[in-house]
Formats: structure tokens, C-alpha cells, sequence
């Protein structure tokens, strides 16, 4: 099944966050926890760790764009259904 790797809110004030670095690539198999990204607020710089295990299959946002809250920035492949 296909899950939504969304921008998450950081900080109680953030709107949007820039991805630094995609620290996996498409491809790569990713295990919940572990750091898939890591963004840039105007506070500071956080690795977002993958809310599940599976294939990262697709980046929708490519490193230094800055996106809204709650948007679609990848997808992960996993083996639920």
C-alpha cells in the first residue's frame, strides 16, 4: 500500500518548512523511526524520522523548496495492504 509522507508541524507557530536533505532515495528502503529527511524552519533544522517501513518509490518535493504544513512531499511503498 502507498502512503503520503507529509510536511510535518514542527513548532506551534510553523506554516511551512523548507526540505534541507532528502536523506534516503528514491528506491531505498526506509524503516519507521529511522531519519528520512530533515527540514529548516526559522527556528531551527529537525530530522523527520519515517512513520513507516517500506520503499521510498517517490520525492513530489525536491531538497531547498519550501512547502505548507500537511503537504505531499513523497510517497512510501509498504507491504500492508
Amino acid at each position: 500500500m502507498r502512503k503520503e509522507v507529509i510536511m510535518p508541524k514542527v513548532g506551534l507557530d510553523m506554516e511551512e518548512g523548507i526540505i534541507q536533505e532528502w536523506l534516503k532515495k528514491v528506491g531505498d528502503h526506509v524503516t519507521a523511526g529511522e531519519p528520512l529527511m530533515s527540514i529548516e524552519t526559522d527556528k531551527a533544522v529537525t530530522e523527520i524520522e519515517a512513520s513507516v517501513s517500506g520503499t521510498l518509490v517517490e520525492i513530489l518535493v525536491p531538497e531547498n523548496e519550501e512547502v505548507e504544513i500537511a503537504t505531499v512531499v513523497a510517497y512510501i511503498e509498504t507491504d500492508e495492504e
